[in-house]
């Protein structure tokens, strides 16, 4: 029997939800997935055309300075917001990317409805 360290144990965990939530959602040029991963450090988006297998658009934390990570996903949400506005979509899929929909993966797709996206 093979002892797994915790930290791939939880690691595994996100990986399979990731799998199950890509099963049910996959991103369009009309309704792009709007995909999300988080770091201890940071948190970046994307806007994803699956058919085409295009990045639209992202926005990642280092783009955003001196403020705290949940300060940072919002704003992060806003700046995907306004550069999705600029390619004229409003409507995306929202994709958590296996995490947990609550602190700063919440933090960010309010941001990204402040900025005018709808998911």
């Amino acid at each position: 029997m093979e002892i797994m360290k915790s930290s791939n144990v939880k690691k595994e965990k996100r990986i399979r939800r990731h799998a199950r939530i890509r099963a049910k959602i996959s991103g369009t040029a009309d309704l792009p997935r709007l995909s999300v991963f988080k770091s201890n450090k940071h948190i970046s988006v994307q806007l994803i055309d699956d058919q085409n297998g295009q990045t639209l658009a992202s926005a990642h934390s280092r783009d955003v300075k001196g403020k705290t990570m949940m300060e940072k996903a919002g704003e992060v949400g806003q700046l995907i917001a306004e550069k999705a506005k600029a390619k004229k979509i409003t409507e995306v899929a929202f994709d958590r990317g296996g995490f947990i929909y609550t602190g700063n993966i919440k933090t960010l797709a309010d941001g990204a409805r402040k900025g005018g996206l709808h998911f």
